[in-house]
């Protein structure tokens, strides 16, 4: 079930026990990287079923093996998840394992040390991008300034159907992406409390990508 947070815009966090339960393990420092990565998946597969709940159907005929029948598939061109690099790449298992006909693309972004702008460094998405649902992947929604970059540089693509999904947001990069990009709905499996002093989100889950890929 989909939350709205009134005073959010277009921000959503997804109310389900499983969730939860999994994000309980998930913020435990004690979780092994191993269980860390299943988790992550698991959690990112649940948001996946939210975040595609308004895919366009169109009707056609199946032949069961009793007798034929008019009912429903997916219409138009398969969707686009695209992983902000690196933590991002942890939610794409999950979201391949409920729509495996999913294209992939990749975006990769630095911070500038002088100006602390979001920098890209690699940008890969289908040519035909046209009336494709893109659904961009980043566990955490902090500061908000990757995931705005992010959507600004698929719009300059003219890409406009675009969904941002995160495992855990902050207050504040809620208000920057919706400041930023009122039309791109965020899905979230928790709306935590807010930033500490380096960008962190409290109480959070640490840093997704070190505790994704070993490197803490």
């Amino acid at each position: 079930m989909l939350k709205k947070h009134e005073q959010y815009p277009n921000f959503y966090t997804v109310e389900h026990p499983l969730i939860k339960h999994k994000l309980f393990h998930l913020r435990d420092k004690t979780t092994s990287k191993k269980k860390f990565k299943e988790l992550a998946k698991e959690i990112s597969l649940l948001l996946a079923y939210e975040a595609t709940s308004s895919l366009p159907l169109t009707e056609d005929t199946v032949e069961t093996p009793l007798e034929s029948m008019v009912t429903q598939r997916l219409a138009g061109k398969k969707s686009v998840i695209l992983p902000i690099l690196r933590a991002g790449l942890g939610m794409v298992d999950g979201f391949l394992e409920l729509m495996p006909g999913a294209r992939i693309g990749h975006i990769g972004l630095f911070r500038d040390e002088d100006t602390l702008a979001p920098q890209k460094y690699y940008f890969k998405i289908p040519g035909d991008h046209e009336q494709r649902l893109f659904l961009v992947l980043d566990p955490m929604l902090a500061t908000g300034g990757s995931a705005s970059a992010a959507v600004a540089m698929l719009k300059e693509e003219g890409i406009r159907n675009i969904k941002f999904v995160c495992l855990v947001a902050a207050p504040e990069g809620v208000n920057r992406l919706n400041g930023d990009h009122p039309d791109v709905p965020v899905y979230a499996a928790s709306l935590d409390r807010q930033l500490n002093s380096i960008g962190y989100i409290l109480p959070g889950l640490g840093d997704a990508g070190d505790r994704l890929f070993g490197t803490r």
